[in-house]
């Protein structure tokens, strides 16, 4: 199922910072699977779960960018001193494309859906597209 993607700068569902998971259940997967539907609907390169109305800290990835596609719970552990600059938009924010600095690579650590903790490190557009992610779960939008 297609989901309604929240748009604009003052919305509040993406203003709010978004709460832990604390069960990996039916409905949890059920959204994952229509964020991903919604997520490819709308070509984007990522998608959080309050971008569809859900403040939990959930987001997902392109299937094949890198090993793992879906993150629940994702925290950084550490980032590169190394920054580079690139344009970024936002399926919330249409039509906005600012440059942003970020570190050029990370570490990270996640839950899956199968409630498989693991860690990856991640450079260049998945480092990117990640942090832009977290950045959603709490509550930041590019400006």
């Amino acid at each position: 199922m297609i989901l309604q993607i929240q748009k604009g700068k003052d919305n509040p569902i993406l203003l709010k910072k978004s709460e832990a998971i604390k069960k990996i259940d039916q409905n949890i997967l059920e959204l994952i699977e229509n964020m991903t539907e919604t997520m490819i609907k709308n070509q984007g390169i990522g998608l959080a779960a309050s971008q569809v109305g859900k403040n939990i800290r959930l987001f997902i990835l392109p299937k094949g960018l890198i090993k793992n596609y879906i993150f629940i719970n994702p925290k950084i552990l550490k980032m590169s001193k190394k920054m580079e600059t690139m344009e970024e938009g936002c399926l919330s924010l249409s039509g906005i494309e600012i440059k942003i600095q970020r570190p050029e690579s990370i570490k990270i650590k996640a839950t899956d859906e199968k409630n498989k903790q693991f860690k990856l490190k991640l450079k260049g557009l998945p480092a990117r597209i990640f942090q832009h992610e977290i950045d959603h779960l709490d509550g930041k939008l590019i400006q």
